[in-house]
């Protein structure tokens, strides 16, 4: 499975991104769909994730009312909707696929992921 994650770039601080990311699963609904962010120095965070409908979200608590994420299983696609950004949200997204909705320890957890996008950059300047 191919992830191909696009539309990062430079907001200011209370500005909106949307970054979306596309799949090449054949069975697309079949994977839960989730973001991850990295910035230099720090382990990879787990931002918002989708189950394989799109039925059930989870965030993380540094995002979770800003940032929303969405799946259109028809266009094999997961996008992330990102609002009132701030300085801390800055670094690469990675959009990233498995094949169970688990428990949130395991949902969160960036190695229970098989298969991982190339990555988009997001700097929000204050």
């Amino acid at each position: 499975v191919q992830l191909q994650a696009s539309g990062g770039g430079l907001a200011q601080a209370g500005g909106s991104l949307r970054l979306s990311c596309v799949s090449s699963a054949r069975r697309f609904g079949g994977y839960t769909m989730a973001w991850f962010r990295q910035s230099p120095g720090k382990e990879r965070e787990f931002v918002a994730a989708s189950s394989m409908s799109g039925g059930k979200t989870y965030y993380g608590a540094s995002v979770e009312g800003r940032f929303t994420i969405s799946r259109d299983n028809d266009k094999n696609a997961v996008d992330l909707q990102m609002n009132n950004l701030g300085p801390g949200d800055s670094g690469v997204y990675y959009c990233a696929a498995q094949t169970l909705w688990p428990a949130k320890g395991v949902l969160t957890n960036s190695t229970a992921y098989r298969f991982w996008g190339q990555g988009t950059q997001v700097t929000v300047s204050s």
